[in-house]
């Protein structure tokens, strides 16, 4: 993503470049973030097996957390005088996330997926949080830290059906 200087005017004490770098951080988590979303509901809609009602569940409650997380990151850009790019084609251009796989279908196989983009989001977002942070932005810091703990939470759920 071109890093771009805020576009809007904003009374935040932070300084225009820590913005524009905060701004851009906060772009690259929300395309992960809605793909994380956009590939949880494709399991959700195409689980099968035995383990079928309870992933189904799991995964419709689990995207709706992940949605949350991605209104959160989209109004901190424009909080800090950006433009949020939140549209499916500009996740799915920017998306570090590895592309779920279609034949993923069956309980475990999906989980196994899943438990790989959680994993990698949960990195992205633990290093997103120490970039905030070196930025002097303690606000942002803490938006991830909050999305670092409920993705946590949910990688813990996915795993447990694999132990």
């Amino acid at each position: 993503m071109a890093k771009k200087e805020p576009s809007f005017k904003t009374s935040i004490d932070l300084p225009a470049g820590t913005r524009a770098e905060i701004i851009d951080l906060c772009n690259q988590q929300l395309a992960d973030t809605a793909d994380l979303h956009s590939q949880i509901k494709q399991a959700h809609w195409n689980v099968k097996g035995p383990e079928f009602i309870s992933l189904h569940l799991l995964y419709d409650q689990l995207a709706e957390e992940v949605e949350g997380y991605i209104d959160l990151i989209a109004e901190r850009a424009t909080q800090l005088g950006g433009y949020a790019m939140g549209t499916a084609r500009m996740a799915a251009a920017n998306s570090r996330l590895p592309e779920y796989p279609v034949d993923a279908i069956q309980g475990l196989d999906t989980v196994k997926a899943l438990v790989e983009r959680y994993a990698n989001y949960a990195a992205s977002t633990r290093a997103a949080i120490d970039e905030a942070d070196k930025s002097g932005d303690m606000t942002s810091a803490d938006m991830f830290t909050e999305v670092s703990r409920g993705i946590d939470k949910g990688l813990w759920f996915l795993e447990a059906h694999l132990q």
